[in-house]
């Protein structure tokens, strides 16, 4: 079938979702039916669209009657709502079945780490007015649709570049979905010149249907209800528990190791899916960390789970603030924690020059495994 053309056979977001539905997978939610809808609709908009080609390739088409058809894109949809509202799923239903030739799903944070990335080697290699008009046309010209999960601005080098590289994504006919647990307007907030970034707000109002689909249960988080979140002993059964939560967090995402950039360090995590960072102790706390570190995990990520929590003596004093701190920042920003230790939090860091210190991270990590702490929202 050429591109763009229509095709009447198409399986469709909500014809999955009603198998779902059917097969007891899902369970009744009418905000969610109502995400699903609004999906339908774009899926039927998408049928047969490719963007209006630029420059003089369209018009020696059009004089042959071979250009593409020209009229306005399909409006785009921002989806968003609180942590396990099913925002992930109902996007993947509708990706799965898009009826688009080229088309792209990815987290937003990947993407624009990415765009950073495309931006330094054009600036490298050659002389160009402006590097990202050239970058959005590429994007564009690979996908017409772009669907992106957990949108979500943390950084000024993105919010400064964010208008008008979507701007020219929407002038080259790039349709949009997303998924985000903040609303337009919050996103970016308290961020420096954020005055700038406000614009961008706008052209998501004009360009992307918004809908808000927080009323309801935390679906995932519903299948862990009463399930311990603290794992001890260190070993294969800890491993264990902690995979299979990793699993049902994520819907059973294929997990993919990720690079968190801060001010030109680095910090590895071995897991990450669906906005769920999965790290080992010791790449967060035996090496030199601070709390700007800890603050970009914490932001970025509605859940941290850490691997091989040891018991610590008064010679790892360092190790010791360094955990203070992070648990701190993920405890200010509502961060799920879910962990293996060699014991409780109370065994953690008995004695030493910070161990009374440490007994506020002791209060803090027992307070994040009550269900209040793991039901209230997330605070990027």
């Amino acid at each position: 079938m050429p591109d763009g053309a229509p095709d009447s056979n198409l399986v469709t977001p909500l014809e999955r979702y009603r198998e779902m539905r059917g097969a007891n997978e899902l369970i009744r939610d009418p905000m969610q039916k109502l995400g699903i809808e609004k999906l339908q609709s774009l899926h039927h908009a998408l049928n047969g669209y490719q963007p209006a080609e630029d420059g003089w390739l369209s018009g020696w088409k059009d004089r042959f009657g071979l250009g593409r058809r020209t009229e306005a894109p399909p409006m785009g949809l921002y989806l968003y709502g609180p942590v396990g509202r099913g925002k992930s799923m109902l996007m993947d239903l509708f990706y799965e079945t898009a009826p688009v030739a080229r088309k792209r799903r990815v987290h937003f944070h990947a993407f624009m780490l990415e765009i950073q990335q495309r931006l330094n080697e054009l600036r490298k290699q050659e002389k160009q007015a402006d590097p990202l008009m050239r970058v959005a046309a590429d994007v564009a010209a690979d996908s017409w649709l772009l669907c992106f999960d957990e949108f979500h601005v943390v950084n000024i080098a993105d919010a400064m570049i964010l208008g008008r590289l979507f701007q020219a994504f929407f002038e080259h006919g790039v349709v949009v979905v997303a998924t985000s647990n903040v609303a337009p307007q919050d996103l970016y907030k308290g961020g420096l010149q954020r005055d700038r970034f406000l614009p961008f707000i706008d052209l998501i109002g004009e360009k992307l249907d918004v809908l808000d689909i927080g009323q309801g249960r935390d679906f995932r988080l519903d299948r862990l209800m009463g399930e311990p979140v603290w794992h001890t002993p260190i070993g294969r059964a800890a491993t264990a528990k902690l995979d299979a939560a990793f699993a049902t967090l994520t819907d059973d995402a294929d997990p993919e190791p990720m690079e968190v950039e801060v001010q030109g360090r680095t910090i590895h995590a071995h897991q990450v899916a669906r906005s769920i960072a999965r790290f080992q102790f010791e790449e967060l706390c035996n090496k030199p960390r601070g709390a700007t570190d800890y603050l970009a995990i914490a932001t970025q990520f509605h859940t941290v789970m850490i691997d091989n929590i040891p018991l610590l003596d008064a010679r790892e004093r360092d190790a010791a603030k360094r955990f203070v701190v992070l648990i701190d920042s993920l405890y200010e920003h509502r961060v799920n924690l879910f962990a293996t230790a060699d014991g409780a939090p109370e065994e953690l860091y008995p004695e030493g020059d910070t161990a009374f210190e440490f007994q506020r991270t002791v209060s803090r990590l027992m307070e994040m495994q009550a269900q209040d702490y793991l039901e209230s929202p997330h605070q990027p």
